[in-house]
């Protein structure tokens, strides 16, 4: 007996019994379409993650933290009181020659301070930046303007305020700029108002930020800060910029071990980097979950295997007698484990791709999420050779059984 008459034969036994192979795949149906649906959930909620990121931060900015992290993560609350980046590191970073492919540089101080306005409190969180943070953060303002380079150079007392806190403090104002806010006792003017950013990453709606020198002068009372925010002339050039502004610091701490780094460099890839790795981790716990069923199937699949063998034992005692051998008898009860498992592969990708359809259409009509649905290629593939191996694996021993039948006894099987 040829192999296509084997397939044949088989293709033929699944249709007999619809209800008994639907029944037998749907564990296989059930574990390839919830990795489709994680895999491809999984990477729609990363690309998101990554626009909102570049499109909020920027990919060329690196953020210098006082903290060493070469013996583990730093401690990030009790790492911004360290006094680890000061003024003299500033001025290091800023010479063309210690960091030629730098082209933006800020320091930048903050705490959780209570605004003031008439009657109103509000608990916000006091940034103290430059000017530069408007490019280097992508804000956009309502009314009014940013900081401008006199105001830092000036210690100027003036402030631009987040939508929310200008809720919160001028509920009945129609004329926010130019009124002033008191934090810690001292008035300052509101110049500017930032525009709603939404739920994202980098939300700027619940902050006050004031010129940087204002804030360590006036509010803070300290001169070190806790974080220096540096750009890169081009995306390329990250990597190099990591790594000047690495020698850079460590000079200007006399610092020649690595192992005692007093803070920690890291570019918004190092964190895209870091995420993707997460996430990826998380998406192989959840799919190694899925793969349970993957399991139950394949034995669900044995042991439907080991009742079809016996039903239709005269059927194969019937054929060995007309000259069918144990190859053909193997072949034909394997091809049956493969040729179901591969088509609950199939049905489990279509499922899942559809279920992750139907999720992202409803992602994006009911949030403002730039959601973009995404199928998982190599998944899908993967999905296909995993479910047909497993019927693969679990079909051999029912088929091995089935062809090992003597031709008497099959035949006289009742």
């Amino acid at each position: 007996m040829n192999l296509k008459y084997s397939i044949k034969t088989a293709i033929t036994g699944i249709l007999t019994h619809k209800s008994r192979s639907f029944l037998t795949i749907l564990g296989i149906v059930i574990g390839i379409s919830a990795i489709i649906l994680i895999m491809s959930l999984g990477q729609g909620a990363k690309d998101l993650i990554l626009e909102e990121i570049r499109g909020q931060v920027g990919s060329r900015v690196i953020e210098i933290r006082p903290g060493g992290s070469s013996k583990g993560s730093p401690d990030t609350f009790l790492s911004v009181f360290t006094e680890t980046l000061t003024e003299k590191d500033l001025n290091a970073l800023k010479k063309k020659g210690n960091v030629p492919n730098l082209s933006k540089i800020m320091p930048l101080v903050f705490s959780s301070e209570n605004l003031y306005y008439s009657n109103d409190a509000y608990q916000a969180t006091m940034y103290g930046m430059t000017e530069l943070a408007f490019d280097m953060y992508k804000l956009k303002i309502e009314d009014g303007r940013f900081l401008e380079d006199d105001d830092v150079k000036g210690n100027a007392s003036v402030a631009v305020i987040g939508s929310k806190v200008k809720d919160e403090l001028f509920e009945n104002e129609i004329d926010v700029v130019g009124q002033k806010i008191k934090i810690r006792g001292r008035n300052f003017r509101v110049i500017g108002v930032m525009s709603e950013g939404g739920q994202t990453l980098a939300s700027f709606d619940d902050v006050v930020v004031i010129p940087y020198t204002s804030a360590q002068q006036y509010i803070l009372g300290y001169k070190y800060y806790q974080h220096i925010v540096v750009e890169a002339d081009t995306e390329a050039n990250v990597p190099q910029v990591v790594e000047d502004v690495t020698l850079t610091l460590r000079e200007s701490h006399n610092i020649t071990d690595p192992e005692e780094d007093d803070f920690t460099v890291q570019s918004v890839i190092d964190a895209l980097e870091m995420m993707d790795t997460v996430m990826g981790v998380l998406a192989l716990l959840i799919s190694a979950v899925a793969a349970i069923s993957l399991v139950v199937g394949g034995v669900g699949i044995m042991n439907i295997m080991f009742v079809s063998v016996t039903e239709r034992t005269r059927e194969i005692g019937l054929r060995k007698a007309l000259g069918a051998t144990n190859r053909d008898i193997l072949l034909q009860f394997l091809f049956e484990a493969v040729i179901l498992t591969g088509l609950g592969g199939i049905v489990g990708i279509i499922l899942g791709a559809t279920l992750s359809l139907i999720v992202s259409i409803i992602i994006i009509s009911f949030t403002t999420y730039a959601w973009v649905f995404t199928f998982p290629v190599g998944a899908a593939i993967i999905g296909i050779f995993v479910s047909s191996a497993v019927g693969l694996i679990f079909g051999i021993y029912p088929a091995r059984e089935a062809a090992k039948k003597s031709p008497m006894e099959a035949l006289r099987y009742e």
